[in-house]
């Protein structure tokens, strides 16, 4: 696989490196340069060399690092074209008629705050591009914002997913095998060549699917909202759903017990039944740990899917289900409020094994023949300062 041919200059652009440094790098084989020719993979190792000088290590460090192929990283250098040249937020603004301030604001949103890159490049103007076609179409700029922050959080979160997975199950094995540097840096590089074009289609055949589904989603919900609902009794940005959360009781003690790795498989395959289990209409907005928030427009099919779903698990720890009609402020992917926090107060209060629902749901599925109610009476939850009715809901005998 050919790696892109720099001159010096370029190098010391690319790695914010002044040449001279570079020079005396490359003679002492910190960074992988042969008979004097610069490339994108050496460039890109200089840079982070300097990241690791700031942060205190000697070149001896680097240099042995480099043999063992701990650094053997910028293979994927020459994966990403890069366009030449530099590009200022005034030429941006110039070009799109964006405001400088807006161009900053959403830079930083993207994760290249000011004064965090060194210089723009042509591929940054490109994307700005696009974000002022966006908003020249009319999508009103709270929506657009927001919807930038989901896509750059989710593309880092799988960005990371992809080099992490990648360290742990190729070049952490290539370095205990004692591979060269330069064949395990060819090694990795010829795989990374032919995992990276899939990453493109498979994100746009998922989003699109989605998008799909999430559509039809939107239309049901329309069509089956209550006739005469006075809809602008719900500020703008808030929406009314079924909030719902589950969690693995006692998982904590069980991790200590029984250890991180079997605590792990525990976990991962709570979730993976969560997933493969949800009705249609409902979504998993997170997963944190133990616990995953879900929602949905339909209380009644939630609250029977969880009853089904809690008797799956006969051993511990055991899952349980809290769950709450009511309004929440939709920002950014995920649902936030004060009837957020008491879903999430009513899932603490459950017990093993247990789904624990409001009035509000207990109205929803009021005549489920399948269903069992079991009013416990007024609770009181933790900042909330009236007491809350709650329900066990069982499956009928």
């Amino acid at each position: 696989m050919a790696d892109e041919r720099i001159s010096l200059s370029e190098a010391a652009r690319r790695s914010g490196v002044p040449a001279t440094t570079l020079k005396r790098w490359a003679q002492e084989r910190i960074v992988p340069v042969r008979r004097g020719r610069w490339t994108a993979t050496a460039a890109a190792q200089a840079r982070v060399v300097a990241r690791m000088r700031e942060r205190g290590y000697s070149l001896e460090d680097l240099k042995s690092a480099g043999r063992e192929g701990r650094l053997a990283f910028a293979f994927a250098e020459e994966l990403f074209s890069e366009g030449e040249g530099e590009v200022t937020v005034e030429m941006i603004a110039r070009d799109t008629g964006l405001e400088p301030e807006l161009i900053e604001r959403i830079l930083a949103i993207l994760g290249t705050p000011k004064g965090r890159q060194a210089y723009l490049t042509p591929e940054d103007a490109v994307a700005l591009r696009h974000c002022a076609r966006v908003l020249a179409a009319g999508l009103p700029l709270v929506a657009f914002l927001q919807l930038v922050r989901v896509y750059a959080q989710s593309m880092r979160r799988i960005a990371d997913a992809e080099v992490r997975l990648f360290h742990l199950y190729v070049h952490e094995p290539l370095i205990r095998d004692g591979v060269p540097e330069l064949e395990m840096a060819e090694e990795m590089g010829d795989l990374a060549a032919d995992i990276l074009p899939l990453a493109a289609p498979l994100t746009e055949y998922l989003h699109n699917r989605y998008l799909r589904f999430f559509i039809e989603q939107d239309v049901v919900g329309h069509m089956e909202s209550e006739p005469g609902a006075d809809t602008a009794e719900i500020e703008l940005g808030q929406v009314n759903v079924t909030l719902c959360f589950i969690d693995l009781t006692g998982f904590t003690r069980y991790t200590e017990e029984e250890g991180d790795i079997e605590a792990l498989d525990v976990v991962e395959n709570f979730v993976a039944t969560v997933e493969s289990t949800l009705p249609r209409e409902a979504t998993i907005v997170k997963t944190i740990g133990d616990e995953v928030m879900v929602v949905s427009p339909d209380a009644a099919s939630l609250t029977e899917w969880a009853v089904e779903f809690l008797g799956r698990f006969s051993r511990r720890p055991q899952p349980r289900v809290g769950i709450h009609c009511g309004d929440a402020v939709y920002r950014d992917g995920d649902y936030f409020g004060s009837q957020v926090n008491l879903a999430h107060r009513v899932v603490n209060r459950a017990l093993a094994g247990e789904v624990l629902v409001t009035d509000r749901v207990a109205e929803a599925i009021a005549g489920r023949e399948q269903l069992g109610l079991e009013p416990i009476g007024q609770v009181s939850l933790k900042g909330f300062p009236a007491p809350t009715e709650l329900f066990v809901v069982r499956a009928a005998s």
